[in-house]
């Protein structure tokens, strides 16, 4: 395996090598748009046009990474603004960048992409915690407990700036080496817990956000690293310790380096309970085939969320001399991005993160009365999780709290005036200002007694007024 030269653009991803090894999955790349109309006319809809509507018919995303730098680019913006839905900063929200000298936070490289995302109906990848890489530069002057509460004070201190705000946070970054034992780093010096130590700082300063670890070369299921991290997570499921998903690089090389046992890699991982998710996706010479191999076994993972590519156009790429994106230099899409494409519009609308549940009988069994719906069973809970001058993003958490399963609900809610609907996400909207509906998507109307879900929405117009008043329906 040899290493990456580092690239310009993305300042120390030169540790991570990329996999060399497996073989290369057998895919075909469906060219025609109309036949997969064809041979997915039961999905909701026609087939998404862009990636995050071709996504989102699944209920995943599809992301991608943007330094400050780009939100003075407007071919890049273009880009990101039509084609995705879920935004990681490149290096913003890193440690060095976020607490430059000792309980001196800075956040403002951050929170200006994290504003212009959400303006736009993104959600938002922390990225990333605690990491070997990229530290504060008072770290490398602590050792042992000293930094381990350093460590710990950074997760609260960055944990609570962007409270309630972003849907996942990479919690540690790349401690693994490859031989699947821990990285010799000064974290690793502090005591063998202290990933386990990150994750709980984590949790109880975000109780909302999913928790993820990060890594690179755990594609392939025989490798020995990708068993060190799944051992890892096994025990963390095991004894409570709190983690909700694991990322996969996925840095591909082109040739073989897409393994033909990555979806066993994926099932193995979301049988742990975890989800998981191709954080910083790109493959050299964008490799239509391999494009399309990864989004596919990702799509066939009911617990595989999203995938993010790690830029837009090769000339974002920290690997940029390999052309590795969907976009070429010029804002063109590649082949690559009509395989991608297909693969997500073939996805079924399996919710991630869930099983299919098993299926309710039509009547109960004769020792059983009949069960009758409750009046009201459905109901709406309304928080805004974040704002800022001239709008605000929200969620609505839909529960049934009556005794039989609800097989789909639809939510009205009543907007201020001079509000309105920019996006909606895992929920269908009619209408855009004062009183609009949401009724649910094709993954999430079922829900038995007890069960609940949630919409979230972007809205422009005055940032500190929530809905004034919200209900619940259900057929």
């Amino acid at each position: 395996m040899n290493e990456v030269p580092v690239h310009p653009r993305r300042r120390t991803r030169g540790t991570a090598r990329l996999l060399a090894g497996g073989a290369l999955a057998v895919v075909t790349v469906v060219a025609s748009a109309a036949v997969a109309t064809l041979a997915h006319a039961d999905l909701p809809g026609p087939p998404g046009t862009t990636l995050k509507a071709a996504a989102e018919r699944s209920g995943r995303y599809f992301g991608a990474a943007m330094g400050r730098d780009r939100l003075n680019d407007q071919g890049f913006l273009t880009i990101a603004n039509r084609e995705f839905d879920m935004m990681t900063a490149v290096n913003e929200m890193k440690p060095d960048a976020t607490e430059p000298s000792r309980g001196q936070f800075s956040f403002a490289a951050g929170d200006a992409i994290y504003n212009w995302a959400v303006q736009h109906g993104m959600r938002l990848r922390g990225h990333t915690l605690a990491w070997h890489a990229q530290q504060p530069r008072f770290w490398s002057s602590l050792s042992g407990s000293a930094l381990r509460q350093a460590m710990i004070d950074h997760i609260n201190g960055v944990m609570a700036h962007y409270k309630g705000k972003l849907a996942y946070w990479d919690v540690v970054n790349e401690a693994f080496a490859e031989n699947g034992s821990r990285r010799n780093s000064n974290l690793q010096a502090t005591g063998n817990d202290w990933i386990e130590a990150a994750f709980r700082a984590a949790r109880a300063a975000d109780p909302s956000v999913k928790l993820c670890y990060n890594d690179y070369n755990i594609e392939n299921w025989t490798y020995a690293k990708t068993q060190g991290v799944y051992n890892m997570i096994r025990d963390f499921k095991s004894r409570g310790v709190p983690i909700d998903c694991v990322g996969l690089q996925t840095h591909f090389t082109g040739g073989s380096s897409l393994p033909g046992n990555f979806q066993t890699t994926l099932s193995s991982f979301a049988a742990l309970g975890v989800d998981v998710a191709l954080t910083e996706a790109d493959v050299t010479n964008a490799s239509a085939s391999q494009y399309q191999g990864l989004t596919q076994a990702c799509m066939n993972v009911p617990r595989c969320v999203g995938i993010t590519t790690w830029g837009i156009r090769d000339s974002d790429s920290w690997r940029g001399s390999e052309n590795p994106l969907l976009f070429d230099r010029n804002s063109n899409p590649k082949a690559a991005y009509s395989a991608v494409l297909n693969a997500l519009n073939a996805a079924s609308t399996t919710v991630p993160g869930t099983t299919t549940p098993p299926s309710t009988p039509t009547s109960p069994p004769p020792s059983t009365p009949p069960v009758t719906p409750q009046p009201g069973a459905c109901t709406a809970t309304y928080r805004t999780t974040s704002s800022w001058d001239g709008g605000f993003q929200g969620e609505v958490t839909v529960a049934n709290n009556g005794s039989a399963p609800l097989s789909g609900w639809t939510v009205s809610l009543t907007l201020a005036g001079g509000q309105s609907l920019v996006n909606v996400w895992n929920g269908v909207n009619t209408g855009t200002s004062g009183t609009v509906t949401v009724r649910n998507a094709a993954y999430n109307g079922a829900l038995g007694a007890g069960a609940s879900t949630s919409f979230g929405f972007v809205a422009g117009g005055s940032s500190g007024t929530a809905p004034g008043s919200i209900s619940c329906t259900s057929p």
